[in-house]
């Protein structure tokens, strides 16, 4: 018989990809049969089939992990409705609150083949999906299938949440693993806080720590994010972003501060060629100038000599900062660099052989 489990998060960009990713590549190197989708579609900007007369909704995050652990095609399960704001302004006029027939075609779908692992990505948080029927307690319900949560630890306060979940799924719920723990946290997460949730009924699986890398921007990302004006380096914009300065101090202070951050992309007024110069000269990943002016020869020169590129944006300093720090943490798991990552991630903190004990799921399968 197939197997199917829902991975879920209590709040949205909690980890649920990288754990889909770790769990999925021990499964198929323990020789499973792994099947991967979502329900619910939440982006399909990327999706264009590369196999002709598949007309099925693909989400691009299920096109990226099928893709990375080289799954066939039939092994990424097409979602069965898009959360948008045209499809919930429809269902609300509609007053279509279920997912009706589609929802038994998915689960027609996930139970026509035998000694299959089928792994499903629920919506990003307890009640996103409710529109749709498709909410991760009405998934676990209506599929008869357990749940393994990602949840964004911060501190003891972040317990409400799994409280919550439990409330709602009941025994569905298998377990949790705690995700961007702060790393010099993880000791006393595991010696004093896990004992104490597990008491609570809530099983551990795994306490991950926080990770720059998985929470980093593409500088292409940053470009479409902020309608920045690429001036060189246009070839480079696959550079990973993991933390922001703002150059609006002296020079020698600013080439104090540069030293001490890693992959920067540096915000700075176009007028501000000695601190632009000075990032250059740091760990910059891309410069982005603000406010009017265009930057000096010398400048884009130095910029091409180092391969950094260069932004220009129609935007002030603060409202670009804004937007760049909203994008930390709020893009999804779509480079290689990050699934090699997530990887590693998942087998050294996470208790895969407990996990999949908990979801009635066997070690190994020997061919």
């Amino acid at each position: 018989m197939s197997k199917t489990f829902l991975i879920g998060s209590c709040e949205p960009f909690s980890g649920k990809s990288a754990l889909v990713l770790g769990i999925a590549r021990n499964l198929i190197s323990s020789n499973h049969r792994v099947r991967f989708g979502k329900p619910l579609a939440t982006s399909l900007e990327l999706n264009s089939s590369k196999v002709e007369d598949i007309q099925d909704m693909i989400d691009d995050d299920v096109r990226f992990v099928g893709e990375t652990l080289e799954l066939p095609i039939h092994s990424m399960i097409p979602s069965i409705e898009f959360l948008g704001a045209s499809t919930a302004s429809e269902r609300i006029k509609k007053n279509i609150l279920d997912a009706g027939i589609k929802f038994e075609q998915l689960k027609s779908s996930i139970n026509s083949s035998d000694n299959v692992i089928n792994i499903l990505e629920a919506a990003g948080s307890l009640h996103e999906g409710l529109l749709y029927g498709l909410s991760l307690r009405q998934l676990a319900k209506g599929l008869n299938a357990n749940v393994l949560l990602a949840h964004f630890w911060q501190d003891c306060r972040s317990v409400e949440a799994l409280l919550q979940a439990k409330n709602q799924l009941g025994d569905r719920l298998s377990g949790v693993v705690l995700n961007a723990v702060n790393p010099d946290q993880i000791k006393h997460i595991k010696d004093n806080v896990v004992p104490s949730l597990e008491l609570l009924g809530l099983n551990v699986f795994g306490v991950m720590p926080r990770s720059p890398l998985l929470r980093s921007v593409t500088v292409e990302e940053l470009v479409r994010r902020l309608d920045a004006r690429v001036i060189c380096c246009a070839e480079r914009l696959e550079l990973m972003v993991e933390t922001l300065s703002i150059g609006a101090m002296s020079v020698n202070s600013a080439m104090e501060f540069f030293r001490r951050r890693r992959n920067m992309a540096v915000v700075t007024g176009a007028d501000r060629t000695d601190i632009q110069l000075a990032a250059l000269e740091a760990s910059t990943q891309c410069l982005i100038l603000t406010g009017a002016g265009e930057p000096l020869p010398q400048l884009i020169n130095r910029s091409e000599e180092l391969e950094v590129p260069l932004l220009k944006v129609d935007r002030d300093t603060l409202s670009t900062v804004e937007v760049i720090e909203q994008a930390f943490g709020h893009v999804r798991l779509h480079e290689t660099v990050k699934a090699t990552y997530a990887f590693r991630l998942v087998q050294e903190h996470c208790d895969l052989d407990r996990i999949f004990k908990s979801l009635g799921i066997s070690s190994s399968v020997h061919e």
